[in-house]
C-alpha cells in the first residue's frame, strides 16, 4: 500500500485572505531571499543555475492551423528553481502571456506556481500567482529603496501606469516614511490620470498625472520605470536630479551617460551572466538583448564601455555588507531588476505556510495509493 498524497489549492480569494497583498510584509521575504542570493543557496533553471525560465517561442507562421503563432508579448514560460534556508522549497512559476488578453477582460498575463516537496517531488499547493507575481516584482525594489535611496526620499516618479507599477510602488512606499508626492508619467493619459487617483487614495499623498517625461523624473527622489514595449521609453541621463535612485522593473531607452556616469546595482549578477549566456548561444544575440532588461548596459560591456558584469554589485552583496550601498546624497544609483523564481517561491512558500495556519485554501488529494501497474 502506497502513500497518500495530498495538496492545498489557493485560488486568488485564498491569497488575498493570506496576505499575500501584504507589501511591507513581502519585502521582508524577499530581503530573506536577496540574503539566500548571495550566500549560494538556491538553484534557478538551466545548466547554470540561474536562467530566468525556459519559454515556447511561437513561430511567425505554421502550417499547421491550430498551432499559435507569434504575436504581442505572447509566450510560455517556466520558471522552476530551489530555495533554502528556512524555505527548502521546490516549485515552478508557469504562466502563459497574450497582449490580446487584455480584449477578453484576462490579465495580460496567466500565471500559477505549483511548490514541492524537494525530496519526493510531491505536490504541496497550488495556487493562482498573479497577484503573487506583482506583488514580489514590487517588493524587490522595495528592498532596493530600503538599501539604496536616500533616507530623506519624498517623491517617487511613476514611469508605467500599469499593475507592476502599483506593486512596485506598495513596497516602495512601505519604505518611505516620508513619501509626500507621487508623479505619474504613462503613453496614455487616462492611464497616468487613473494611477494618480489610486495613489492619492492608497497613500494619502498628492499624485498628479505628468504627461511630460523630462517634467516627470526632473525633481523626483526615487523613480520607478515599469513601463511596457509599446513604445520606448527614452530618456536622458541629465533630467535625473541628484542623488536620485531609479529603480529598473521594465524597458527603458536612455542615452549613454546613464549607464557609465551612475553606479549600476544589479538585482543579481550571476543572472545576468547567465542572460548574456543564452544571448550568445541564441540565432542572433542583439535580438536576445532587445528582449531584456538589461540589454542596453550589456552592449556596452560588450564594447568594453563598461567593465565585465562580475565587477558590478548586486543588492544581495549589499544587504551582506560586503560591498557598500549608498556612499552619498548626491550619488545617483541605478538598481536592474529582472525576475526570479526565487522570489515567487519564498512569497509563495510564506502565503502557503499562513494559509495552512488560518485554515484557507481547499486541499486536493492527488491519489490515496499511486498506481503501480
Amino acid at each position: 500500500m502506497g502513500k497518500a498524497t495530498n495538496f492545498l489549492y489557493l485560488s486568488e480569494p485564498d491569497c488575498i485572505a493570506a496576505g499575500v497583498l501584504d507589501a511591507a510584509r513581502c519585502v521582508d521575504v524577499s530581503q530573506e531571499t536577496f540574503e539566500l542570493l548571495a550566500t549560494g543557496d538556491y538553484l534557478m533553471g538551466g545548466p547554470n543555475h540561474n536562467s530566468h525560465g525556459m519559454g515556447v517561442v511561437f513561430p511567425k507562421s505554421s502550417s499547421f492551423p491550430n498551432m499559435p503563432v507569434a504575436g504581442p508579448d505572447r509566450r510560455f514560460v517556466a520558471m522552476p528553481g530551489y530555495l533554502g534556508g528556512r524555505f527548502d522549497v521546490c516549485g515552478n512559476k508557469w504562466y502563459g502571456s497574450n497582449h490580446a488578453n487584455t480584449a477578453k477582460g484576462l490579465p495580460r498575463s496567466v500565471l500559477t506556481l505549483m511548490l514541492n516537496d524537494k525530496d519526493t517531488g510531491e505536490p504541496l499547493a497550488l495556487m493562482s500567482a498573479n497577484l503573487l507575481s506583482s506583488a514580489r516584482t514590487g517588493a524587490v525594489p522595495g528592498v532596493a529603496s530600503r538599501h539604496l535611496a536616500r533616507t530623506d526620499s519624498r517623491t517617487v516618479a511613476i514611469l508605467g501606469c500599469g499593475p507592476i507599477n502599483r506593486a512596485c510602488l506598495r513596497g516602495i512606499a512601505s519604505q518611505l516614511p516620508q513619501l509626500e508626492k507621487v508623479y505619474c508619467y504613462d503613453l496614455f493619459e487616462e492611464a497616468a490620470t487613473g494611477f494618480a487617483k489610486w495613489a492619492s487614495n492608497e497613500f494619502g499623498v498628492e499624485a498628479v498625472a505628468e504627461l511630460d517625461l523630462q517634467t516627470a523624473v526632473g525633481t523626483a527622489d526615487i523613480v520607478s520605470v515599469a513601463a511596457s514595449r509599446v513604445k520606448p521609453l527614452v530618456v536622458e541621463n541629465s533630467w535625473f536630479t541628484a542623488g536620485a535612485t531609479i529603480l529598473i522593473s521594465g524597458p527603458i531607452s536612455p542615452d549613454d551617460a546613464f549607464w557609465t556616469e551612475n553606479r549600476v546595482v544589479l538585482d543579481h549578477v550571476p543572472l545576468h551572466e547567465a542572460y548574456v549566456e543564452e544571448a550568445v548561444a541564441s540565432p542572433d544575440k542583439q535580438a536576445a538583448y532587445n528582449g531584456i532588461i538589461g540589454g542596453p548596459l550589456y552592449r556596452l560591456i560588450d564594447d568594453e564601455v563598461l567593465p565585465p558584469l562580475a565587477e558590478f554589485a548586486d543588492l544581495g552583496s549589499v544587504i551582506r555588507g560586503t560591498v557598500p550601498g549608498r556612499v552619498s546624497d548626491d550619488e545617483r544609483i541605478v538598481f536592474i531588476a529582472c525576475g526570479m523564481s526565487v522570489f515567487d517561491l519564498s512569497w509563495g512558500y510564506e502565503i502557503y505556510r499562513t494559509a495552512l495556519e488560518k485554515g484557507v485554501g481547499t486541499e486536493l488529494n492527488l491519489w490515496e495509493s499511486p498506481h503501480t501497474d
